[in-house]
């Protein structure tokens, strides 16, 4: 792999910081610490997903018929590092580039791409997905939320869990079981839902990593057009699947580690802490992870760029962000120490986000049993 980047490469990430420096607005550090599904963070996120896309950023590599610009996903990847080590200003709209409109692409209709494709692509729209569930969670298949054909409507009856960016959503990725009496992988379909039809209701959930993160999402008879239904019938496993390719190396969080490592280093240094070899070898293995998971994101990348079909080095790139994430936020603990046990404070707020990357895109456990089964060859039993 060659991993010099281009002259335009080079330029665009020189543009796009510049563009960063001059757009985010002076609070932006502590409106960040809210996560992409902070208030403050989502209401940003309209101005500034709209102004990427008026510099035909925010979506270059789509396709151009799709709106894009026909860039390659290595662009794509210089877009996500730069935003992600910034506190991810699109807010939940990263979701929409990084997979929810390529599977669109990929599986929906003539009308469906015209709908959706054009909106996310003048980034305008927020997208929620609707997978786990409460007797389900990161077991995608035992989902239990129905949906009974009535005509041209599916009638939706079930509960969603974990679901960010729901209470600003105007569109669910949902996943439905069509047939009553399939199981696991069959039977499943996915629904492109407005969340303002009648019967949708979102509670928020009280959590640890902060407010408005996650909510339940009921939805009791709420009536959705088949017309929403993306790909085939009791075939959506193969639409998930494909997915979830995209989206374990979509949010970049190494970036953002090896960006919070260069201010705790700083900070260890005015502290004295640098004289301790315990820190100085605790930072020089955050970096490693940050760079290994950075290196293995880049490998999925270059298969993409190449065409190659997915593969489970996603699931191994996810894992390395994990780890790469949940290191540095531990020693932002350590270095801070009592300072940092703070309720909104640099280190608080670095490990309360690393708290997330371990359930996010199907918990780190679930990657782990399918690298040793997809990529190691492993026997279940």
């Amino acid at each position: 792999m060659e991993f010099d980047w281009s002259p335009e490469d080079e330029a665009f990430r020189r543009d796009l910081v510049a563009f960063l420096d001059q757009t985010l607005p002076q609070d932006w550090e502590e409106m960040s610490k809210q996560g992409p599904g902070g208030e403050g963070q989502a209401q940003f996120s309209r101005e500034f997903a709209a102004g990427l896309a008026e510099r035909g950023w925010l979506t270059q590599h789509w396709p151009v018929a799709h709106g894009g610009a026909g860039a390659s996903s290595w662009r794509h990847a210089i877009l996500g590092e730069e935003l992600w080590s910034r506190g991810e200003p699109r807010g939940p709209q990263y979701m929409n580039v990084n997979w929810i409109g390529p599977t669109i692409m990929e599986f929906g209709s003539q009308a469906q791409k015209r709908e959706h494709l054009t909106r996310i692509s003048a980034g305008d729209v927020f997208w929620c997905q609707g997978f786990s569930e409460p007797e389900a969670g990161s077991d995608l298949v035992a989902l239990r939320s129905m949906a009974r054909r009535e005509d041209d409507v599916y009638v939706v009856n079930g509960t969603k869990i974990w679901t960010s960016y729901a209470n600003h959503a105007d569109f669910c990725f949902l996943l439905v079981r069509t047939d009553p009496d399939s199981k696991r992988h069959r039977g499943i379909s996915v629904l492109l839902m407005p969340m303002d039809l009648p019967g949708v209701e979102i509670r928020e959930i009280p959590a640890v990593v902060g407010e408005r993160y996650f909510h339940e999402v009921f939805l009791d008879e709420v009536r959705v057009p088949v017309s929403c239904r993306l790909g085939p019938e009791n075939e959506g496993w193969s639409v998930v699947t494909y997915a979830l390719q995209y989206e374990r190396v979509g949010a970049p969080r190494y970036a953002r580690g090896a960006r919070t490592l260069d201010r705790l280093a700083e900070h260890a240094r005015e502290r004295g802490l640098l004289e301790d070899p315990t820190i100085l070898e605790k930072l020089g293995e955050a970096r490693a992870l940050c760079e290994a998971a950075r290196v293995l994101s880049y490998r999925v990348i270059d298969q993409r760029a190449h065409g190659a079909p997915p593969s489970a080095d996603s699931n191994v790139a996810r894992v390395a962000g994990t780890l790469a994430d949940r290191s540095v936020g531990e020693l932002a603990l350590e270095i801070f120490g009592a300072d940092g046990l703070e309720s909104g404070s640099f280190a608080d707020s670095n490990f309360r986000m690393a708290m997330t990357a371990g359930v996010a895109v199907g918990a780190t456990e679930i990657q782990l049993n399918l690298i040793a089964g997809r990529f190691l060859g492993l026997p279940r039993e």
